[in-house]
């Protein structure tokens, strides 16, 4: 099969496989990412807690399955035990790459793609490397060892 007609029918499939994905998008097109980040910078240092920047697409079956792993109940408690999230869509490669820039390209390598700051908005961790972008196959175990670490740059 030549390699048009592959990357056609690879196009295909990803579509299908994304409109069938059920529950709420997780990236909220029109939000305002740069508000939300000082939003949850205050919040964090109010709460004692660390900000975590996911970056994502909606259109990206990972994303939504990384999503749907940190809505997951024993996920969540950790997550919002240690952590304001502030969720940022980077639309089709196109949007908010001036915040992607600020905290030194996580998406370069895939998306999903997080980083954690502290209050002063120092990074602490960046998925630099392209860790959640195959998030399809990691599990909810292999997903909850990645947030008991995160956890740890609490210090």
């Amino acid at each position: 099969m030549n390699t048009w007609i592959r990357n056609c029918v690879c196009l295909i499939f990803g579509l299908l496989a994304y409109t069938a994905m059920a529950g709420p998008l997780p990236y909220d097109e029109s939000a305002d990412a740069k508000r939300d980040i000082q939003t949850a910078r205050s919040a964090a240092s109010a709460d004692h807690k660390l900000v975590l920047l996911t970056f994502g697409a909606n259109w990206r079956p990972d994303c939504r399955v990384f999503d749907e792993a940190m809505q997951d109940a024993e996920i969540a408690a950790l997550v919002s035990k240690h952590f304001k999230v502030v969720k940022i869509d980077i639309g089709d490669w196109d949007k908010n790459l001036d915040i992607v820039e600020t905290y030194g390209n996580p998406i370069e390598k895939g998306i999903p793609a997080i980083v954690v700051t502290d209050n002063d908005d120092k990074v602490l961790f960046a998925t630099r490397g392209g860790q959640l972008a195959t998030a399809r196959s990691m599990g909810k175990e292999k997903f909850k060892e990645f947030f008991e670490f995160l956890a740890t740059l609490k210090q």
